[in-house]
């Protein structure tokens, strides 16, 4: 492996860490007008100069000194074209931008920003230097090899020169060599800052999450650790959720000779193992204890999880009284229920818990 300058590391200056805020927004919207209105000036200092002025007027900064205010301004145009939404040289913006400027939700927004940044952020870009490194889709292109990534191994891929790996992603025993750099050589205390900026930006992008302050991709996280990404509070272990999904999978198989949702009846592609008393509320006997779950469809499980529904000890479904009718509706028309085999002792003391602490009380706070 090249040997490098482990000083030339991955840098996002990081002016703002909402992008959906005013302030990102309008300083955004000012770049863009900037440059449609300057279109034909050469870059300059005098113009880049100008184009502060106007942000700082709009965008005031709190510090006293206008060295000061200058400097943030010039960090929060730096971060726009680190980011992907303008070129350098103030030569042009992605027309995503002004999308994003005109989206109507913040979703609308968050799914763009993923689009943005991947296809044109670069962290060696500024105002006055181009790039064509993407250190996102080096690090992305990383995660699906490795499956993913830890705390450290996020800050050791900001020591990679991807310029010297031609493949576009590292191994696991490359990674951790550069692990094993970043450790000997103080890395995380000393660019404590940039680490936050990178980490913050990842955990706005669409379809990778952390959990437990591990990267993963969404549908992988839910693979092993089940719908509800949400609970990161109370540590899931990966290997006992697996054996108890198992568990709910093969008494479905028993009763049905397939794997179907026990209300649905249906042989769904994706199958939840839905908690019944919910995980953060569960004991460590009983988060893994296959009588508190039940094998359902997305669509119930949903329904099931925020206490739209429960079930009786016969199995029948309850609504909750803020159930929209069409829905109430369209389940009483399929006779769905939780088929009474799948009802025991221990289910119906989880289930009494469920009725009196879940139902028509978390879909509240969803």
């Amino acid at each position: 492996m090249n040997e490098q300058n482990y000083e030339e590391y991955w840098s996002l200056t990081n002016a703002y860490t909402n992008y959906n805020g005013n302030k990102f927004l309008k300083t955004l919207e000012i770049c863009v007008q900037f440059i449609d209105e300057y279109t034909n000036e050469a870059y300059s200092p005098d113009k880049y100069t100008r184009l502060q002025h106007q942000v700082l007027e709009a965008v005031p900064k709190n510090a006293v000194k206008i060295e000061d205010q200058l400097f943030s301004t010039r960090k929060a145009i730096n971060l726009l074209v680190k980011l992907g939404f303008i070129n350098s040289f103030l030569i042009s913006y992605q027309k995503e931008s002004i999308e994003y400027l005109n989206a109507k939700t913040n979703r609308k927004r968050d799914t763009l920003l993923s689009k943005i940044v991947y296809s044109y952020s670069s962290f060696n870009k500024s105002i006055n230097v181009d790039s064509k490194l993407h250190q996102l889709n080096f690090l992305i292109n990383t995660l699906v090899e490795v499956g993913k990534l830890t705390k450290e191994g996020i800050i050791a891929l900001m020591l990679v020169d991807i310029v010297n790996v031609e493949k576009g992603y590292l191994t696991s025993i490359e990674l951790n060599h550069y692990v094993i750099i970043a450790n000997q050589i103080n890395f995380i205390e000393r660019k404590y800052n940039q680490i936050g900026y990178l980490t913050n930006l990842l955990r706005k992008l669409d379809e990778i999450v952390f959990v437990e302050n591990e990267l993963y991709f969404t549908v992988d996280a839910k693979q092993i650790f089940g719908e509800n990404l949400g609970i990161t509070i109370k540590k899931r272990n990966p290997y006992l959720h697996l054996i108890y999904k198992n568990q709910l999978k093969e008494e479905s198989f028993s009763i049905f000779k397939v794997e179907k949702c026990m209300v649905e009846k249906l042989s769904y592609p994706t199958l939840i193992a839905s908690h019944i008393k919910p995980f953060i509320n569960s004991s460590e006997e009983e988060a893994y204890d296959p009588n508190n779950g039940i094998l359902l469809s997305r669509n119930i499980d949903c329904l099931f999880d925020l206490g739209y529904i429960t079930f009786s000890d016969e199995g029948e479904i309850i609504f909750a009284n803020h159930l929209k009718q069409d829905v109430i509706d369209n389940i009483l028309h399929s006779n769905y229920s939780l088929d009474n085999r799948f009802i025991n002792a221990k289910r119906i003391e989880y289930l009494e818990y469920h009725r009196n602490e879940v139902f028509e009380k978390k879909y509240r706070y969803a």
